[in-house]
């Protein structure tokens, strides 16, 4: 099968950084799907693994974690999909990856695509919206409500980078199933247009002084934080604008420790979210990213929330992966870059 992959981690302007490979078509047993993948996404993990976890022998590593696909075999002991379904996941990142032909996936980490999206705009989904998910209803702990409901709450999150990936799906799944008031940041005109399509009652520029701009709003003080990009650079004025008892999340790596006894005065509380780390440990309650996969599937098919691609870079092939992480790299994306077909 027609695979991308990389031998050591190199810098994406090195030839050799992903190379165009052949691989044999694996074999499903288990719990595992075999997918025959359709269309993929390229999130900042692909980058990050590419760059920090070299092949630990001669053998390529695919990376890759967000994937369309049609189920094509099932292993022994899987009962939730057969043969012929269409279906989208992140995977799992310490498996061969969706930058291949075909893949192997835990079915209790896959749901069924969205209906009424293309391939490629279903591949955007599902890392980020699995992200945004347990950021909202797990560590933040936003009360859900109806699709569509008008009621107001008393919470107020703040996304900070509220224009990439994870923002993206974040913002629409808050709008659709919760009464929050959201606040996201965004420095460029196109990305505030961005979020506000998706949903955003404010836009404050995350390049300026928070306090000030959130004060200007004349709302009531923000109950919850969403910190998705350059945590160190924002931590210490979390404390301040935020509530008593607030929560943070936060799912970036922060260069410089954070000093999280400053959020004792107000007993508030910081989270971290990583989405692999029910598929990572086999978590008591893996199958949980099914359900929440199926369940912002029919959200999508009902109206509620959009795709966020992007960008569609075309073939998935190493020459477009290459251009893939480097405008990731870049830190400039708004929205998902997908690619689609081999």
């Amino acid at each position: 099968m027609k695979a991308v992959g990389y031998t050591r981690s190199l810098p994406i302007n090195d030839p050799e950084s992903l190379t165009d490979i052949e691989l044999d078509q694996p074999i499903a047993s288990g719990r595992d799907l075999l997918v025959k993948v359709k269309a993929i996404a390229v999130n900042p993990v692909d980058y990050k693994v590419r760059l920090n976890m070299p092949s630990p022998d001669e053998n390529y590593k695919v990376i890759g974690w967000d994937a369309v696909g049609e189920v094509v075999a099932t292993g022994e002991a899987a009962t939730q999909f057969k043969p012929g379904d269409v279906v989208y996941y992140a995977g799992d990142l310490n498996r061969q990856g969706s930058n291949a032909e075909y893949q192997l996936v835990d079915e209790r980490i896959v749901g069924s695509k969205p209906k009424s999206l293309s391939d490629a705009e279903a591949a955007a989904l599902p890392l980020t919206t699995i992200t945004a998910w347990e950021i909202l209803f797990e560590h933040l702990d936003i009360k859900q409500q109806s699709p569509g409901a008008a009621e107001k709450s008393d919470e107020v999150i703040l996304v900070i980078g509220a224009a990439g990936g994870v923002g993206s799906i974040l913002i629409q799944i808050a709008k659709a199933i919760t009464g929050a008031t959201i606040i996201a940041t965004a420095s460029r005109e196109s990305s505030e247009a961005w979020v506000r399509k998706l949903g955003a009652d404010h836009v404050i520029d995350h390049t300026k002084p928070l306090q000030a701009q959130i004060e200007a709003l004349g709302i009531a003080q923000v109950t919850h934080i969403a910190s998705l990009t350059h945590t160190d650079s924002y931590f210490d004025s979390y404390p301040e604008l935020l509530a008593p008892f607030g929560k943070i999340t936060m799912i970036d790596d922060p260069s410089e420790p954070l000093d999280v006894m400053k959020l004792k005065l107000k007993s508030q509380s910081l989270h971290i979210e990583f989405m692999f780390a029910r598929s990572m440990f086999n978590a008591a309650d893996i199958d949980e990213q099914s359900k929440l996969l199926n369940r912002v599937a029919d959200l999508v098919d009902q109206g509620y929330i959009q795709t966020t691609s992007g960008k569609n870079l075309g073939t998935i092939n190493a020459e477009n992966l290459k251009a893939a992480h480097e405008e990731l790299e870049s830190g400039k994306a708004i929205g998902k870059i997908v690619l689609q077909g081999f």
